[in-house]
């Protein structure tokens, strides 16, 4: 990839902190900071509501967008979350960015009595799922179905923005072919199977297997890849001056996690602020990756500032 090519970068904090006032003061510190995106997982548990929360942090901010890393897209048909999220973007003059998963957590699913399909079930949903909100959140009436949804002659308020972003959390060949065809921006995980916990998984962060995804969204883009984002969520920021024995302690600790893995994936932020922020421009010049999120604002914050 040349230079000429490289997207700006933007970088984005998830928010997960249990207290309101934190929660308001890590938003203020992350617009202050030079964040681009505040971001809101999904999970139904002792949690925030997504959009809730994010409604009460517009009012609070002016400049710094909104977004979801990710809402389970299997929890609600795509046009309430049209509704919701055009509702969201007016309120926030234009500033909402909306992020979809398939979901994963079986223990969500068993609480709200409900079956867990089959991965390659719940990706397709997602797919489709994704080409409704498109056409709805774009002011479109839309006549659908699909193997997993209908709509008819349904609409909703177009978003306050001309192009209200989506993002694709997706994981395997064919849900990233479609989200490289249909979605601005596509989340990599680098994560394998769900952990009992529900939470946890085992990472699969080995460079080969992300040149592999991103040489699978390169070739579905097509003409469409200069306008694609590619994102990752950092699982850990650790600034210190020993970066190959964090490398270590980190190898020795996660299962299936090799020292060179830890030292190249993008999934960690290990080094100095400055051998993160060349962590970082190496990842982007090697897999185009220019949209970092991370939950340590703190940590982060003089890297955005030494980049930019």
């Amino acid at each position: 990839m040349s230079s000429s090519s490289f997207r700006k970068f933007r970088f984005g904090v998830q928010l997960w902190e249990e207290d309101r006032g934190e929660l308001r003061r890590k938003a203020r510190f992350a617009e202050e900071a030079g964040f681009d995106v505040l971001l809101v997982g999904d999970h139904v548990d002792v949690g925030w509501a997504p959009l809730l929360v994010l409604a009460d942090l517009a009012a609070l901010t002016d400049r710094i967008r909104l977004g979801t890393l990710v809402l389970n897209n299997d929890l609600r048909h795509p046009l309430l979350v049209a509704q919701e999220v055009t509702t969201l973007d007016h309120i926030s003059g234009g500033r909402f960015e909306l992020g979809l998963g398939a979901g994963h957590n079986p223990h969500e699913y068993e609480a709200m009595g409900r079956r867990i399909d089959s991965p390659t079930t719940r990706k397709a949903r997602l797919s489709e799922s994704v080409e409704i909100l498109r056409a709805l959140l774009d002011g479109q009436q839309v006549d659908f179905v699909g193997e997993h949804y209908e709509a008819r002659q349904a609409r909703v308020r177009r978003a306050a923005q001309d192009h209200l972003p989506i993002l694709v959390a997706a994981n395997g060949t064919r849900v990233l072919s479609h989200a490289a065809r249909h979605a601005d921006a596509i989340g990599l995980s680098g994560l394998g199977r769900t952990l009992p916990d529900g939470h946890s998984h085992y990472v699969r962060w080995a460079a080969s297997r992300l040149d592999e995804q991103v040489a699978v969204i390169r070739d579905a883009a097509g003409d469409r890849w200069n306008h694609l984002e590619l994102n990752v969520l950092v699982q850990r920021v650790e600034v210190t001056q020993h970066r190959r024995k964090a490398a270590e302690d980190l190898a020795a600790r996660i299962p299936g996690l090799t020292v060179d893995d830890a030292l190249e994936t993008p999934f960690l932020a290990i080094g100095t602020h400055a051998e993160i922020a060349d962590q970082f421009r190496d990842a982007r010049a090697r897999w185009g990756i220019s949209y970092v999120a991370a939950r340590d604002a703190s940590a982060l914050a003089p890297v955005i500032e030494m980049i930019r």
